[in-house]
C-alpha cells in the first residue's frame, strides 16, 4: 500500500476519482492527502459501508463506472473549487468543452473489465471530462498490451487505440504475494497521461474500426487483413495502402500508430 501511494503521488490540491474503492483500503489514506475524492463503487453494500464512515472530503457514487456519463461526473464535480483553472475553456479536438476542474484517476481495476474501463476513460476525456492522468493497477498481461511496441506478440488493439489518446508508463510491478487473498496473476501499475489525439485523425471511428478489424487477422498481410475491414473492395484498400506508403505485404502487428492513422485518413 505504501508503494502504491508513493506511485500515485497525491497532492493536497488534487481532486481524485477512484474506480472500484471496495472496502476503502486505498480510499481512506488517499483522502487524507488530497482536497477531494470521488469514489465510484458498483456494489451496493460496499458503497453504503464506505459512505457511512468515509471522511468528509469523500463523495461515494454507487454505479457501474462503465455507465457513468460526462454529465454524471461533471455534476459530482460541481461546486468543487480549485485554485488552478488555467485549463478552463480548453476544447477537445472534437469541439467538446473541457471542464475547468482537473481530475486525477486512480483504481485497482477488476481484471475482467479493465480494457472496457480504459476505453471508457478515453471516451470521457474526449467528451470534455478534464482528466490529467490515471494511475491504475492492471493484470500484468493487460499492462503489457498497453505498453507493447510494434512487432511484439503483445502489440494489438489497446496498444494503438489507447495510446492515441494517452502516453503510458510502467510505474510499478507487484507480485501475487502483495495481496490478500493471493491472486493467481501478477499485477502492474501504469500511468496514463491524457492528451489530444496524436497524431490527429480525420475519423476516430474509422481508425477504431480499421484497427479492430485487421487485428482479427494479425498474421495475414495487410492487403489480406484489410478484407476484414472492407471485404468487397480490395482494389480500394490496396490503393489506400499504396497512397499511405505502406507495403501491403506487411502484417498488422508491424504498423505503428502513425501508419494506422495515415491509412485511416485514406480510407475515410
Amino acid at each position: 500500500m505504501a508503494k502504491l501511494l508513493r506511485a500515485i503521488g497525491p497532492r493536497d490540491s488534487d481532486i481524485l476519482l477512484e474506480i472500484g474503492p471496495g472496502a476503502g483500503a486505498l480510499t481512506k489514506p488517499l483522502a487524507a492527502e488530497v482536497s477531494r475524492l470521488i469514489a465510484v463503487e458498483i456494489d451496493r453494500d460496499l458503497a453504503a459501508a464506505l459512505r457511512s464512515d468515509a471522511p468528509e472530503n469523500v463523495t461515494v457514487i454507487e454505479s457501474d463506472f462503465l455507465d457513468l456519463t460526462p454529465e454524471d461526473l461533471n455534476r459530482a464535480l460541481a461546486g468543487i473549487q480549485v485554485s488552478d483553472t488555467s485549463r478552463s475553456g480548453v476544447r477537445d479536438v472534437s469541439g467538446a468543452p473541457r471542464s475547468a476542474t482537473q481530475v486525477r484517476v486512480v483504481g485497482n481495476l477488476p481484471y475482467n473489465v479493465a480494457s472496457p474501463i480504459l476505453f471508457r476513460l478515453v471516451e470521457l476525456y474526449r467528451s470534455g471530462v478534464n482528466f490529467a492522468d490515471a494511475t491504475l493497477m492492471l493484470q500484468r498481461e493487460v499492462a503489457e498490451r498497453l505498453l507493447a511496441d510494434p512487432g511484439s506478440r503483445a502489440y494489438g488493439i489497446p496498444s494503438v487505440l489507447i495510446r492515441h489518446a494517452a502516453d503510458i508508463d510502467r510505474v510499478l510491478d507487484l507480485p501475487p504475494g502483495a495481496f490478500r487473498p493471493k491472486p493467481k496473476v501478477e499485477s502492474t501499475v501504469v500511468r496514463l497521461r491524457f492528451h489530444q489525439d496524436l497524431p490527429p485523425v480525420k475519423s476516430r471511428q474509422t481508425l477504431s474500426d480499421l484497427v479492430q478489424a485487421v487485428f482479427t487477422r494479425r498474421r495475414k498481410t495487410m492487403s489480406n487483413a484489410l478484407l476484414a475491414y472492407r471485404p468487397d473492395d480490395k482494389s480500394a484498400t490496396d490503393a489506400a495502402l499504396a497512397q499511405s506508403g505502406i507495403d501491403g505485404h506487411r502484417r498488422p502487428e508491424s504498423l505503428d500508430l502513425a501508419d494506422f492513422v495515415r491509412l485511416a485518413d485514406r480510407l475515410s
